[in-house]
């Protein structure tokens, strides 16, 4: 008997708070509304401060009840929209904002804002929250849980297929007989943190400004010398590490480069990236999703370096835009049924977990 479940995220591209509605079974996830709420610019730049600066508990405190808030306003924004009557939900599937994702630490931990207790009271809806930290507690990364979700749809298409979802970081999934997965690095988080420095807005659409520059193959050389993109997986990153400073650790030898010769070589840098991986892994088909996938001359040069069929997930029947609000949606069911998660081989953790907190009763 299916069921009906609200799955909640926001990424590391902190583009706004993506909604999903999923009617779920054992054998099936069915989208039927999705919407996105954006951030406004304020709130934006309180993440962004706090992950790149010194801050305060008060200032902690104070943003975790500040999104829990907008989450439930986005959710209830979202019942009232498309005419759902909250007693029809099951459960909410909420990832919340990711403030820091440390795996490594001799205390390893993920950090994600939004208060779920806020969201219960204010929805009256249960919610399932705090996915990650169970999957470190048992000695894994704690990401990325896209993998899991990703077999649950596209198995059918055989082992010789991955799952590219390109977000603020892009992470690859390989539907092989052993389920892996893993970050590649970067996706758009320093596409969109140069082209804001440069010319003040969110993203570059299309590619258009990257398009207009030249690939500098020494900076780009520089930045494939990272270590992270020699780590081998299990292995999972976040906007704590590649950020607007990332960018200017490796700028000091290259003073004279334009503006868009850096965006072309941050777009370059996504790609060989992920070219990298896909190689390596015997792939056939690539299922491009998530935000990167709106971005044309990115997916032209993935078709042009990837020695494989390239298409995205919207062209297969399932939305780009909600693939991560329909996990969370997902992985909620899988908490309210008490079912482990599938991912110890993508993460590294000592075993399979069932993931997530339950905050509320219905």
């Amino acid at each position: 008997m299916s069921e009906l479940y609200v799955g909640v995220m926001s990424g590391t591209s902190l583009d706004g708070v993506d909604i999903a509605l999923c009617e779920i079974d054992k054998i099936s996830c069915k989208l039927v509304h999705a919407h996105e709420y954006r951030f406004n610019h304020d709130i934006k730049e309180e993440i962004l401060t706090i992950i790149a600066g010194t801050t305060t508990l008060e200032q902690i405190g104070t943003l975790n009840a500040k999104l829990g808030t907008l989450f439930a306003d986005s959710i209830n924004s979202f019942l009232k929209q498309f005419e759902i009557n909250p007693s029809t939900i099951k459960a909410i599937g909420l990832h919340g904002q990711t403030l820091w994702h440390q795996p490594h630490a001799e205390f390893p931990f993920s950090m994600q804002l939004g208060c779920p207790n806020i969201v219960y009271a204010q929805t009256g809806i249960q919610v399932i929250a705090d996915f990650r930290n169970m999957d470190i507690a048992n000695g894994g990364e704690g990401a990325p849980f896209a993998p899991a979700f990703h077999e649950f749809l596209f198995t059918s298409f055989g082992e010789r297929t991955a799952v590219l979802n390109i977000g603020g970081m892009a992470n690859i999934t390989l539907l092989q007989e052993t389920l892996k997965g893993w970050d590649v690095g970067a996706g758009n988080v320093l596409l969109d943190s140069w082209i804001k420095r440069c010319k003040g807005v969110a993203y570059d659409r299309d590619g258009v400004f990257a398009q207009s520059g030249e690939v500098n193959s020494e900076l780009l050389e520089s930045f494939l010398q990272d270590p992270y993109f020699k780590k081998s997986p299990p292995k999972s990153t976040g906007r704590e590490y590649f950020n607007e400073n990332w960018i200017a650790n490796h700028l000091p030898m290259f003073q004279t480069i334009k503006d868009e010769d850096i965006q072309r070589t941050l777009l370059e840098l996504t790609a060989r990236s992920i070219q990298k991986d896909v190689q390596t892994s015997d792939v056939s088909l690539l299922i491009v999703c998530g935000g990167g996938a709106k971005n044309i001359f990115l997916m032209q040069r993935l078709q042009e370096l990837c020695e494989c069929e390239v298409t995205t997930s919207d062209t297969l029947g399932v939305s780009g835009d909600a693939m991560e609000a329909m996990a969370f949606a997902w992985l909620a069911y899988k908490r309210v049924h008490g079912a482990v998660v599938n991912l110890r081989s993508v993460t590294g953790a000592r075993k399979n977990s069932i993931l997530g907190g339950i905050y509320g009763q219905n």
